[in-house]
């Protein structure tokens, strides 16, 4: 067994709500015809749907919610995906209120038409994508595009949840090229989904040689799948950014040679602000590449690459090159192969992080000598740090006492995640004690998943729950017994719904196994209760 199968054998993968299967998907629809077609007040007022309307109305509005809620997953996960549920929730439930209100269509009504497909916002930002994700051809952009042929004043244009063709491509060009003067931000995430690969290169370098010469601020091309070849289709347009402030390639498939791409091609990134690689297939070697364009982004504010493959070696090159980032106040580096030599390499880095507000070093590997000797350069750093995450690390007890020191120095902390760890009754005792002090911003802790017992879970209950404006303590998933569960939901009596689930606690003190066929079909349980529930609000 290599070293790399040893560092990963112990780790649990967190419960994940997002994406819902399909079946949970046609559940949904399910319930949206039951609530479409039963008699309420909406029917008495607008009249009542025909199933036949029904069923069309529900498959568009899940289609519109899932869409809407996945962009939200993919650019701001929060890791298990419940925000995205509640968006998928909410936007249904506000969809269905629309369909009722406009009551039963006639034959002449039509196509189904809940939200407009182009929105415009002030007159500056072009967003074609609302409404049903699908292809777009020749004909189709001709309609869909209409508004950026006459006069107009847009600075912005979104084509993102649409995929063009190449007839759409060359319908697009000459429309861009009219307005290359005055664009200043470019969303064209997702818009070549499932083209062949030779005509979705085409469609991208269609579109950047119409960019091209842009004066950007914003760029995002995220969920193209794109790799090397994809990120050099876009070569024209990148190469000619020179004033770049966000730059989005998430889930781009950016693999060693495509970073390397990115990194030749953009000319400068002096102004750059915000730059996210979330979810590619990027290594060590193309974190030496990331490591060079942020070298050279003295502005760099939120730097997010997480879920990236990257090892011990590119950790180090990353870490290092932050040290040239003064101004970072939001670091991602969650879900890679750091270990312990990458997390005191950025524990150097960090005291120069003086803005610093949130920073996510989940599941990195870091071990309690890595841990610590990040806990303790932030101690001395950051003092307006409002997120801390480092769950996941094989952090045990030893640490607790370092923690603790962090903790009770950042009075502006409102998140604290600490799950996935072995800190036990002995970690939850020194950690309690630091909650307690001060800390009047604290909101949320998780110590899921630490193998804490009945006196470590009081201790921590009585720590937080008289803090004002506290939301949640999720202590699940661990040891404690029964009459240890009994006092702490006795100390949360007066506020219960401050305290989350004890569903998977062990009274016995047995490891859990690790993910199973059956966690799968227990946390499609999970996300299907959320879901159950659906009702139509009035805003």
């Amino acid at each position: 067994m290599d070293s790399s199968t040893q560092t990963f054998q112990h780790r649990t993968l967190p419960i994940k709500l997002w994406p819902p299967s399909q079946s949970t998907r046609l559940m949904l629809v399910d319930r949206m015809i039951k609530n479409l077609t039963t008699p309420s007040i909406f029917s008495r007022k607008y009249g009542l749907l025909s199933k036949e309307d029904a069923e069309e109305d529900a498959k568009y509005i899940e289609d519109i919610s899932f869409g809407t809620a996945n962009q939200h997953f993919v650019k701001e996960p929060d890791g298990d995906g419940s925000s995205a549920v509640q968006i998928y929730a909410k936007e249904s439930s506000k969809l269905m209120l629309e369909v009722l209100k406009r009551g039963p269509r006639t034959k002449e009504d039509g196509e189904v038409m809940i939200s407009e497909k182009v929105t415009v916002a002030n007159e500056t930002v072009f967003d074609i994508s609302g409404g049903r994700r699908a292809f777009i051809e020749a004909e189709e952009a001709e309609e869909l595009l209409k508004p950026l042929r006459e006069q107009n004043s847009y600075t912005k244009i979104c084509f993102s949840n649409r995929s063009f063709g190449l007839g759409a491509a060359r319908v697009a060009e000459p429309i861009l090229l009219s307005i290359t003067d005055q664009l200043t931000e470019v969303d064209l995430s997702d818009f070549i989904a499932g083209r062949p690969e030779e005509e979705a290169i085409e469609v991208m370098n269609i579109f950047s040689s119409a960019l091209e010469g842009c004066v950007l601020r914003y760029l995002d091309l995220s969920n193209n799948a794109m790799g090397e070849k994809g990120v050099r289709a876009f070569g024209s347009l990148l190469r000619s950014q020179k004033n770049l402030e966000e730059l989005y390639l998430m889930n781009d498939g950016i693999s060693e040679e495509a970073a390397r791409a990115v990194c030749e091609l953009i000319p400068s990134t002096e102004k750059l602000r915000i730059l996210q690689f979330h979810n590619n297939m990027t290594g060590d070697e193309g974190a030496f590449a990331i490591s060079e364009i942020v070298k050279h982004s003295p502005a760099l504010e939120d730097f997010r690459c997480s879920s990236t493959r990257v090892g011990s070696e590119g950790g180090v090159s990353l870490s290092e090159a932050l040290g040239s980032c003064p101004h970072l106040k939001k670091l991602d580096l969650r879900d890679n192969m750091f270990g312990v030599e990458a997390g005191i390499a950025l524990s150097k880095s960090v005291s120069v992080f003086t803005d610093l507000t949130e920073v996510y070093l989940s599941y990195l590997n870091l071990e309690d000598e890595g841990a610590v000797a990040l806990v303790n350069a932030l101690k001395d750093s950051a003092p307006s740090l409002e997120v801390l995450e480092m769950a996941g690390n094989d952090i045990t007890a030893k640490a607790a006492s370092s923690l603790a020191a962090c903790i009770a120095a950042k009075q502006y902390l409102t998140k604290l995640n600490l799950s996935e760890n072995e800190l036990k009754d002995e970690g939850a005792s020194v950690l309690s004690k630091a909650l307690e002090m001060g800390l009047h911003h604290l909101n949320e802790v998780d110590l899921s998943t630490n193998s804490i017992r009945r006196v470590g879970a009081r201790l921590l209950a009585q720590a937080v729950v008289h803090k004002p404006g506290f939301k949640l303590l999720n202590i699940d998933s661990n040891f404690i017994s029964d009459e240890g569960i009994d006092e702490v939901k006795l100390i949360f009596k007066n506020s219960p719904s401050l305290l989350g689930p004890l569903d998977e606690n062990d009274p016995e003190g047995e490891d859990l196994d690790e993910t199973t066929e059956e966690d799968g079909a227990g946390n499609e349980d999970e996300l299907e209760s959320q879901l159950k529930n659906l009702e139509i609000k009035l805003e």
